[in-house]
């Protein structure tokens, strides 16, 4: 029986800013943090799931790259909030990189508006506000 959604697992360059960017401007909860073989492992709790965060001791970390569509391939991350304006307004003022300004969503049925930004790998970040009335 499936008891829900677990966990999505990435690499970074750094963890202490995939902490400052998760965790400090978008409100993840570190959950665990820890050294590993050949790196660090984080936890970031989202109160819904989990992200698993991997920072290799190598410095060759190479910037996301965008999956085309003709490519199998994960393409961003979803994190929902109450204002995506308001969240938007200040990872703007973080100087977080832009992708897409706040805008109504095209899927209205589940999401109502929706803006993209990149993390500092260059990592798809997609935040949503829920439809009225969806819980999940």
């Amino acid at each position: 029986m499936l008891l829900g959604f677990e966990h999505v697992g990435m690499t970074v360059s750094d963890m202490d800013r995939a902490v400052a960017f998760y965790c400090d401007l978008l409100g993840l909860k570190l959950a665990l943090r820890k050294q590993v073989d050949r790196g660090e492992m984080g936890f970031f709790d989202t109160g819904t799931g989990m992200l698993e965060v991997f920072a290799p001791t190598t410095k060759t970390v190479d910037r996301f790259r965008d999956v085309p569509n003709h490519e199998a391939g994960l393409r961003h991350i979803t994190f929902a909030f109450s204002s995506v304006d308001e969240k938007f307004a200040e990872l703007e003022a973080a100087g977080i990189e832009v992708v897409e300004r706040p805008r109504d969503a095209f899927h209205k049925e589940m999401i109502q508006r929706v803006a993209f930004v990149r993390d500092h790998d260059g990592i798809l970040v997609e935040l949503i506000e829920r439809a009225p009335g969806r819980t999940s």
